[in-house]
């Protein structure tokens, strides 16, 4: 038997359900386009009663540390990024989830911010540097905010990232998002901009881990799903 991330074992002191059923639901949550009803009609269907309030809840409750440890085995990305913004519901509002993806499509970083201005697209310039190094280039749209905080960043450099503003090479980024909106199109909008948060980062690594993003041992193939499930350990 595997050891658990003491994380993990944790949050399962405060969750009266077995391991397995918690995972699959959180699971499915993020990475199929289901409403919470969807789940607890789908687990009842199994001889499971749990209430939907639950399984938002196990979310919450286990999605931070997933993402902690996936993010200690994310794979390198490439030097290449292309970036962009796209819309959000939060509490009846639009909220803006800042995105960019390599020349091959792999994800780097995303974050969710209330406004769409030069610095909250700075902040995520530096989120992602932070946790990705520096790329050599950066391509964004015509975003005056984006290109402005692009510049923030350069002008503490002494080696500028180069920018490219081009609406039709960031095509990727933007097609990329479209798997991030039909996951969370069954969601209906979020409550509080903390559950969104959790949540979109949920999807965010589901949705990483199709894409190979993930570290796993020489020679083994596991699934998308077993390599969600080997972030507990």
């Amino acid at each position: 038997m595997k050891t658990l991330n003491p994380a993990v074992t944790r949050v399962l002191k405060r969750l009266h359900y077995p391991l397995d059923v918690i995972l699959t639901c959180v699971r499915w949550y993020v990475a199929y386009p289901l409403s919470l009803r969807h789940l607890e009609d789908m687990m009842a269907e199994r001889g499971v009663s749990v209430d939907h309030s639950t399984v938002h809840r196990w979310a919450i409750k286990l999605l931070p540390v997933l993402e902690k440890a996936f993010r200690r085995r994310k794979r390198p990305v490439g030097m290449s990024w292309r970036m962009d913004e796209t819309y959000i519901r939060v509490k009846g509002e639009w909220r803006y989830l800042y995105r960019a993806v390599d020349k091959d499509g792999h994800t780097i970083d995303f974050l969710l911010r209330a406004h769409r201005d030069k610095t909250a697209a700075q902040r995520y310039f530096e989120k992602s540097i932070a946790q990705n190094s520096v790329p050599e280039t950066v391509t964004i749209d015509k975003s005056g905010a984006n290109l402005a905080a692009l510049e923030a960043v350069n002008a503490e450099r002494e080696a500028p990232i180069k920018i490219r503003q081009s609406k039709y090479l960031n095509n990727l980024v933007e097609q990329d998002h479209r798997a991030i909106k039909r996951r969370t199109r069954p969601m209906l909008g979020f409550k509080t901009f903390r559950c969104a948060q959790v949540l979109l980062a949920g999807i965010e690594i589901m949705h990483m881990i199709r894409k190979g993003q993930m570290k796993c041992p020489r020679g083994t193939h596991p699934s998308a799903a077993d390599q969600f499930y080997d972030l507990i350990i």
